[in-house]
C-alpha cells in the first residue's frame, strides 16, 4: 500500500470512529486520543519559523518534501492543548503522505463538515485550523513550483 493509501485508510478510520459515537463529548475525548498518539515533536523543532499565526493555542508544522515534479509531502505537528493537539493528527491524517497536487485538491472544509467538527468548533479554534490548512497548502503549491 502506497503512503498516500496509508493516509486515506486513516483519515477514513477517523470518519468510522466517528460515526459511531454518538454524543460530543465522546468525539472530543477521541479528538484528545487522537492528539496523544501523535508522534514527540522534537523541541527543537518548536521555533518560530514553524509556528502556525493565526492558532490561539501554540502550534507548530513541519513540512519534509520528497522529490520528483509532484513531490510527496510528509508534515509533522504539535500543538501545546490537548484538543488542538487531536485537530492537528487529523489534519496530519488528512493531508501527509500525499503528493503536493492532491493536498491541493483536497477539501479540508468537506472533511471537517463530515466529521460534524465545522459546527463543534469554537470560533477560534476553526480559525486556527484554517491557518493550518492554509499553511499546508501554501507549502504543496510551493513544493510545486520548485519542481516546474
Amino acid at each position: 500500500m502506497t503512503i498516500s493509501g496509508v493516509m486515506t485508510t486513516m483519515i477514513q478510520t477517523i470518519r468510522d470512529d466517528f460515526s459511531l459515537l454518538d454524543e460530543w463529548e465522546d468525539r472530543y475525548r477521541y479528538v484528545i486520543e487522537l492528539g496523544e498518539a501523535l508522534p514527540p515533536f522534537p523541541d527543537e523543532q518548536r521555533i518560530p519559523a514553524n509556528k502556525v499565526p493565526g492558532c490561539v493555542s501554540q502550534v507548530w508544522l513541519t513540512t519534509e518534501q520528497g522529490g520528483g515534479p509532484d513531490p510527496v509531502i510528509t508534515f509533522k505537528g504539535d500543538s501545546d492543548a490537548h484538543i488542538v493537539r487531536g485537530l492537528v493528527a487529523i489534519m496530519l491524517a488528512l493531508f501527509s503522505g500525499r503528493p503536493a497536487s492532491e493536498i491541493q485538491r483536497t477539501d479540508a472544509e468537506a472533511t471537517l463538515k463530515a466529521l460534524g467538527l465545522d459546527e463543534h468548533l469554537s470560533p477560534q479554534r476553526a480559525n486556527g485550523l484554517r491557518s493550518m490548512v492554509k499553511r499546508i497548502k501554501r507549502d504543496a503549491e510551493a513544493a510545486l513550483k520548485q519542481t516546474a
